[in-house]
Formats: structure tokens, C-alpha cells, sequence
């Protein structure tokens, strides 16, 4: 074990004093090397005692906090009970934030967050937050989630995470939230790529007595309130999850490849001075931070979140820090810019026409969105094609297969196929169908099997008395290859297969929704 600095500093002190201590009391020069090596030795012990003196009381110290935790998750009775987890700790921004919210002091506590799906995932290079609250006429929120997710690669969804903040103290609405997520993204939800967080019933202050400014009425001033608050709840929570923090609404769509071309931008302009990145011009969507930078923009937010919205908030702090009040606004606005890079196109869209506040209908787009490319061409083997799935429009899926477009079909019932005959039999090596794409993405198959005819009956027969694992059998002398899953069926297919003669999708039961295939891939 080598001895840390202070054990060496210390024994040295000691050799001088041990030094002159034997030479008072007339020492044989011979003992002294002896003496030192048991000091010496005796000093390493009390370090390692020492050691694990203080790693018994960390555990015993995280056991409080653990409890201490756990006695806290209590609900007020007329609250329906919800299942949480509080987040231990307190926001290392918390006393700043209490000067701002004096009403918090009462209830310290209320700056942790209830914690409801997650699994604690920290530490990635981007966090991506999505507040959410109740609409008046339809939620927005799965098919903005499933968006986010749609064609992320496997490492991609390693290097984030996407927190979902119910801001709303309802019982019954967060609820509602929760199990609509866990329900539509189950799988996502268990890696631990989506998180849903709701604040204590004590964060929101008493709206009534808010004073109304800029023409605004009553209602709209709390709604824009609430919101710059919803914000930095949010950010607080994300400032320690990962580097770089990408805010959002719920009720966009993102363009395939987003978190690349993100990753691409960032890192060019890194070295840079910023204080944002634009990834859309729309409000206060797609605005990208350091999560450095956050406590700095929660403070502003929070001293003048009764006066005025988020965006205008977020200009005020680039005026502060970039203009010169002794030149002219032509000079402010070109240094403003300089803090404010915007990327282009925009890589996110707003879709939703209902708007949170009630009765405000809002039809924002993003013109520097452009057009979503919405399936994915293969070149793929000559192949007759058949299906009991009524076509709309021209959306065939003749035009589907060879990639020029998707096929959307009408609702699926059980018994309902899709068959890919081909010319000359193959032998296939793999496949890849993706249901649903970037704007209906809800529109997936559901319980339905992917199902290869062999061209040999000694393979069938094998198939049939179970001899090759890779395979059961289905009808009409087709064998179940694979199956869809959240929309999408990918495998390799087993060589003892050998050739195939036809591919088949099956379904196996009743869907409540019409279908989507984006992208047909047979590889050969």
C-alpha cells in the first residue's frame, strides 16, 4: 500500500522530532533505522483503521438519508395516492430559488421531485426535457415521445435521456400520465431512457394575485407564469443528469437523425462562446444549453417569472450579457447573435393545434422545418406482391416495396396478410419491416408474425416435428421467422432455411388504428 501525502508529511514531521528527541537521551545511533520502521508501520494501521472508520459511517449515513427519504413520501389526504420516489438530496441551486419563491420556505422539501418512471440514468451527453400538461381537447404527448424515439440508433439510446415533467399537482392527471407512458413505452421506460417526474404539492404558489401586465388578461399572466416556474423546475432537475440539455414541448415532432446532426453541431461550435444553440425558431422549443449555464437561466427565470414569458426572459439574458448600452440596437442585435447560434433547417416541429391555455387555438410551423422524409427506400428482389389490406389513396404497396413511397393500409383485422412472392426463390439472409413513420408513428402492426415459405418440404417437415429451433410453424406451409415489436420486425434468417419462395406478414388479431409500412428491406 503506498502511503498517501498526509501520512508521509506527517511521519516526517515525526522523524524530525524522533530525530532529536534520541539525540537529547544519548540514542545508539543502530536503534534509531528500527524505531522509525515501527512508527512507521504503526502510522499505516491507524491510516487503514482510519479508512474504514469512514467507510462505515458513509453507509451508515446513506442508511439515514435513506430513510429519511423513505418517511417523507407522504401525501396530503385529499390527494389521491400515487406511486413514488423522491429524489434524495436538495437542488444545489435551492437557496437562490427560495429568495424567489419565499413561499417555499415552509416547505424546503418541495424542490425535490416526485420521481414516478425511471431509472435514475445520469451522466449522458444530452437530457431532453418535455413538460406536459392537462389540454383541453386531446394530448399530444405519446405521439411526440414516440417521435423522439423513432429511428434511434442502439448507442444513440444509451446517450440520453428523456424526462417527462407532469406539471400538475392532480393526483387523477398525473396518474393518467404515468400510465399512459408506461403503457404505450414500456420498453423504453425500463431501459431507462424516459423518465416522468411531478413536482410536490407545495411548489406552485398562489396564483391569484398576480399583477396583469402587457395587455394580458388574468388567466393568460398565471398561464405564462406557471409556465416559466413549470421550466425551471425542469431544468434544475436536468442540470446533473448530463452535459448538454435540449428543451422541448409536448407537442412536436422530431426530424429523423436529430440526435446525430445535434451531436455533429455541438461539437463544431463547443469550443466557442455561447449561450444557446437553436434547433428551432419556434418560442422557446428546441433551445439547446450547457448544463453549466442552467442555474444562471433558472435564477433569471425565477426573479422575473411574474413578468414576462420564457422567450422574452431568454432574449433579456443575452441583451444583459452581450449589449452595449452606449451603441445602437443593429450593434446589440450582432452581438446578441453571437451567443445565439441557430441551426438550420430546424430539426423540430410544432403540430399541436390546441394549446394549453384555454381556448387559445395555435397554428405555429417552423418554415425552416421543411419536408419530413416519411419512409425508407431497399432495393430489393423482383417479387409479386398481395395483400387483404385495403390501400388509401396512392399509397400502395407495390410503391412501398420498391421504395418510392409508403404503403398505408386500412384497419387491420385477424386473418389480414401481406405476401411478397417472389420471382425466383431466394435465399434470404435477413429482413427488416418498420411500421409507422416520424408523423404517424401510431400507426404500427400490432401482435403480427413475419413468416418465410421454404421451398423444400424436408425443411417444412423439420420445421413441423420441431428440429430446427429457429422456427414454428404457421399455415399454408409457412414458418414464423419473427414478429413485431414496437412497430418494427428485424432479423436474420436461419441458414437451414435455405431458399424461400414467399415472405409473409400475418396478423393475429383486431387493430384499433390503420398501418404504416415505412420500410420493406428482404436481404439477399
Amino acid at each position: 500500500m503506498r502511503p498517501s501525502h498526509g501520512i508521509v508529511v506527517l511521519f516526517m514531521g515525526f522523524l524530525g522530532c524522533l530525530l532529536m528527541l534520541t539525540s537529547w537521551q544519548g540514542a545508539q545511533p543502530g536503534n534509531v533505522p528500527l524505531q522509525f520502521s515501527v512508527v512507521y508501520e504503526r502510522l499505516l494501521q491507524a491510516e487503514q483503521r482510519g479508512e474504514a472508520l469512514t467507510h462505515e459511517l458513509r453507509k451508515v449515513l446513506a442508511q439515514l438519508q435513506s430513510r429519511s427519504a423513505h418517511s417523507n413520501l407522504t401525501c396530503s389526504q385529499n390527494t389521491a395516492k400515487m406511486d413514488k420516489r423522491e429524489l434524495p438530496g436538495f437542488f444545489s441551486s435551492q437557496p437562490n430559488a427560495l429568495l424567489h419563491l419565499p413561499h417555499l420556505k415552509q416547505h424546503t422539501d418541495s424542490l425535490k421531485p416526485i420521481i414516478h418512471l425511471g431509472q435514475g440514468r445520469s451522466g449522458v451527453p444530452l437530457v431532453i426535457g418535455v413538460p406536459t400538461v392537462p389540454r383541453q381537447k386531446q394530448s399530444y404527448l405519446v405521439n411526440t415521445l414516440q417521435s423522439l424515439l423513432y429511428d434511434l440508433s442502439p448507442a444513440e439510446r444509451k446517450d440520453i435521456v428523456i424526462v417527462v415533467f407532469v406539471a400538475e399537482t392532480n393526483a387523477t392527471f398525473v396518474n393518467s400520465v404515468v400510465q399512459n407512458v408506461q403503457n404505450n413505452l414500456p420498453d423504453d421506460v425500463r431501459s431507462g431512457i424516459i423518465e416522468v417526474i411531478s413536482p410536490s404539492l407545495h411548489y406552485y404558489p398562489d396564483f391569484t394575485d398576480l399583477k396583469e401586465t402587457f395587455g394580458d388578461s388574468k388567466e393568460r399572466v398565471r398561464w405564462r407564469t406557471k409556465q416559466n416556474l413549470d421550466y425551471s423546475f425542469l431544468m434544475l432537475y436536468a442540470e446533473d443528469k448530463g452535459n448538454l440539455y435540449v428543451q422541448l414541448e409536448d407537442d412536436i415532432i422530431a426530424k429523423q437523425g436529430y440526435v446525430e446532426e445535434i451531436k455533429t453541431f455541438t461539437q463544431e461550435v463547443f469550443s466557442q462562446e455561447w449561450l444557446y444553440l437553436e434547433f428551432s425558431q419556434l418560442g422557446f422549443i428546441g433551445k439547446l444549453f450547457r448544463s453549466s449555464d442552467l442555474p444562471m437561466i433558472v435564477e433569471f427565470i425565477l426573479m422575473f417569472h411574474k413578468v414576462k414569458p420564457i422567450d422574452w426572459l431568454l432574449d433579456h439574458i443575452l441583451w444583459v450579457k452581450a449589449c452595449n448600452p452606449e451603441k445602437n440596437s443593429a450593434h446589440c442585435n450582432i452581438e446578441k447573435a453571437k451567443l445565439k447560434r441557430t441551426y438550420k433547417p430546424s430539426l423540430f416541429q410544432h403540430v399541436g393545434l390546441h394549446s394549453s391555455l384555454m381556448g387559445k387555438m395555435q397554428s405555429l410551423k417552423d418554415k425552416d422545418f421543411g419536408k419530413q422524409v416519411l419512409f425508407k427506400s431497399h432495393h430489393n428482389p423482383p417479387a409479386e406482391l398481395n395483400s387483404s389490406l385495403k390501400h388509401y389513396q396512392t399509397h400502395t404497396l407495390e410503391g412501398a416495396y420498391r421504395g418510392e413511397d409508403f404503403f398505408w393500409g386500412l384497419t387491420p383485422k385477424k386473418g389480414d396478410y401481406i405476401v411478397i412472392k417472389f420471382s425466383n426463390p431466394q435465399t434470404v439472409k435477413g429482413f427488416l419491416f418498420r411500421s409507422g413513420n416520424i408523423e404517424t408513428n401510431g400507426d404500427r402492426f400490432y401482435n403480427t408474425t413475419v413468416e418465410g415459405l421454404p421451398v423444400h418440404s424436408t425443411v417444412k417437415e423439420k420445421v413441423e416435428r420441431g428440429e430446427l429451433p429457429c422456427c414454428k410453424p404457421s399455415t399454408g406451409g409457412f414458418v414464423v421467422m419473427g414478429f413485431f415489436k414496437n412497430g418494427v420486425a428485424a432479423g436474420d434468417v436461419d441458414e437451414e432455411l435455405q431458399q424461400l419462395s414467399a415472405i409473409r406478414l400475418l396478423v393475429h388479431s383486431d387493430s384499433d388504428v390503420w398501418v404504416l409500412l415505412s420500410e420493406i428491406q428482404i436481404k439477399v
